[in-house]
């Protein structure tokens, strides 16, 4: 299990927010904090502490009023972080190549891979020609619906007919590098994580995995770590200390390792 930290960037400001409260309508969301720093400052601060494959979102979408401040923000810190970070938010076979030559690592796509809540699997082969399987990242986030787990896409919002199952990891990994989940339903709220999801990823686990969704204390690491198999990586965004929360960065990392960190 590794550390992959976060940058989510909404209305040109760094933030942690409820997942499930995101809407694109008058670009709002309940707000969990606000970040005095800029989105360099975070990424600079990760490469101080030498944490990659973090992921930068971009949190608007390219129609927002707000959207051309959100993803300067996000170029600013894949240009502070060279190499560093993945980004998605919004992510084309069109715009991709702009994101990988401003340093990231990866792309993260969901959005464009879907329509009228299917596969298209036509699309997700162009945009895995167009990156490289070895740069792309699919966001395979989930909700629960009839006590099932369900793809969403569209910043969260919309449901598709696609459940997340070991069949459709299986599936979805000939075309990716890794794959992240955010557990929307818990995402921003530092109540506990998704057992069943993390337990559907660990035990699957044949390419790196990102998890992320309500992790707010040590025991819910644990939980992780032992569902996961030790090898589903985990995001913290508002329990870190960085954003407001009580766990110190410095101590999540020496958990995660297995010893003591220092930058």
């Amino acid at each position: 299990m590794e550390f992959r930290p976060c940058i989510d960037i909404h209305n040109g400001s760094v933030k942690q927010i409820v997942g499930s409260s995101l809407r694109d309508h008058g670009d709002s969301a309940k707000e969990n904090f606000v970040a005095g720093q800029d989105a360099a400052f975070y990424a600079r601060l990760y490469q101080t502490y030498r944490i990659r494959n973090g992921h930068i979102i971009l949190l608007n979408p390219a129609g927002s009023p707000y959207y051309e401040e959100t993803k300067k923000q996000a170029l600013a810190a894949l240009a502070a972080y060279p190499g560093g970070l993945q980004v998605g938010g919004g992510v084309t076979p069109d715009n991709a190549g702009e994101f990988l030559d401003a340093g990231a690592s990866h792309v993260i796509v969901t959005s464009y891979v879907f329509q009228d809540g299917q596969v298209r699997y036509d699309k997700l082969q162009k945009l895995a020609a167009s990156v490289g399987k070895d740069k792309l990242v699919l966001d395979l986030s989930a909700r629960v619906r009839n006590n099932r787990y369900y793809i969403v896409t569209d910043r969260w919002q919309k449901y598709t007919d696609v459940e997340l199952t070991e069949e459709t990891l299986e599936i979805f990994s000939s075309y990716c590098d890794e794959f992240l989940v955010h557990a929307v339903d818990v995402e921003g709220k530092a109540e506990g994580i998704e057992a069943a999801l993390v337990s559907l990823l660990g035990d699957w686990g044949k390419i790196p995995v990102t998890y992320a969704g309500g992790v707010h204390n040590y025991e819910d690491l644990k939980e992780l770590k032992e569902l996961g198999h030790d090898r589903v990586h985990v995001t913290i965004g508002s329990a870190l200390e960085l954003f407001g929360g009580h766990m110190k960065l410095e101590e999540v990392l020496a958990y995660v390792r297995g010893a003591e960190s220092s930058p």
